[in-house]
């Protein structure tokens, strides 16, 4: 018997996923918005008798919007989903390993998978120690981090020293750090490739100005032939960052070795970025993400809207979605 108990999509930043929320209303799907801002659950109720699936769009970088207390307390809640029987899209094990850059190199590591080099820190005063063995550049960067944020580059070890010395190096909501080789962008672009369903969806080139750490897509606003793009589908506090994007085809062999971290990490949803290492040509995987906003105007960038095929989806995983059996005794 199908479920016709609604979809929950579960978010903290509303204008990330208006596009998901147009889709949605457009079609008159049954859906509900649970804005994790207010939301609140108590460990008795029943979430299988609500819902048919929640979607978690919680996004790690909720600190830098004061929302910062929700982060943890999601954690209990996909936790509570998860136990009540409820299928979660991104759950437990996606939403923890995006909170953990540490995390994720270890993962990769354990993969055989290159990444570039990087010690882990608590303290300010490991820093200096924590280069040995790294080639310079290299940022510190907070291991729970977001849109780029508290990420610090060095260019000399003196910097570095002075930096930690007056406390100015980020560690951010886990008081945990890393310290990693900054890679020079081979042809100034890194690559983001999506996945859907663990499967590969789409892939873009971000080509970067190298003055900026955050490169969501959803965020910027230009084609590489400097076409704005439909404004409606970008993030409405998107910057113009003069960021450019286009569609690309990764290689067969990366495309496998992304789901491959995408299924290792639980993800069923998001983004796994790449590096060419303009010294030595080495492609490196940097960074994992579960919160995916996709890129703005995907019909003007990549051939097709991507939130259409993501509605298409959640609409068949929520009519294949068994009640509980749970739900059924009461």
């Amino acid at each position: 018997m199908p479920n016709d108990l609604p979809i929950a999509i579960y978010y903290e930043q509303p204008n990330w996923f208006k596009p998901l929320f147009a889709e949605l209303d457009r079609r008159g799907t049954h859906y509900i918005k649970l804005d994790a801002v207010e939301h609140s659950y108590t460990p008795d109720d029943h979430p299988e008798e609500l819902y048919s699936l929640v979607f978690n769009r919680m996004s790690p970088s909720a600190w830098n919007r004061d929302h910062g207390d929700q982060i943890f307390y999601t954690g209990g809640f996909l936790e509570h989903l998860e136990m009540r029987g409820v299928r979660v899209i991104n759950g437990v094990k996606a939403f923890r390993s995006e909170l953990s850059k540490a995390s994720q190199l270890s993962l990769l590591d354990s993969l055989n998978l290159p990444y570039p080099k990087a010690a882990v820190i608590h303290r300010s005063s490991q820093a200096v120690k924590a280069t040995d063995g790294l080639r310079w550049p290299v940022v510190v960067k907070p291991n729970i981090g977001g849109s780029g944020a508290g990420v610090m580059r060095f260019d000399r070890i003196e910097d570095l020293r002075r930096s930690a010395d007056r406390g100015e190096l980020a560690f951010g909501l886990d008081s945990t750090a890393l310290v990693q080789e900054f890679i020079p962008a081979r042809d100034q672009h890194i690559v983001r490739v999506e996945v859907l369903n663990g499967k590969y969806l789409y892939a873009i080139k971000v080509h970067i100005t190298g003055e900026t750490f955050d490169l969501c897509p959803a965020d910027i606003c230009r084609t590489t032939g400097g076409v704005e793009l439909n404004r409606a589908a970008c993030a409405i506090d998107a910057p113009k960052s003069g960021i450019r994007v286009e569609g690309y085809e990764p290689a067969a062999e990366v495309i496998a070795q992304v789901e491959q971290i995408m299924a290792a990490s639980g993800i069923d949803i998001g983004g796994v970025e790449y590096i060419v290492d303009d010294r030595d040509g080495s492609l490196l995987y940097y960074d994992t993400n579960a919160l995916s906003n996709f890129v703005a105007d995907g019909p003007n960038v990549i051939g097709f809207d991507p939130f259409a095929k993501l509605v298409d989806w959640l609409e068949a995983e929520a009519a294949n979605a068994r009640p509980s059996t749970l739900a059924a005794s009461h």
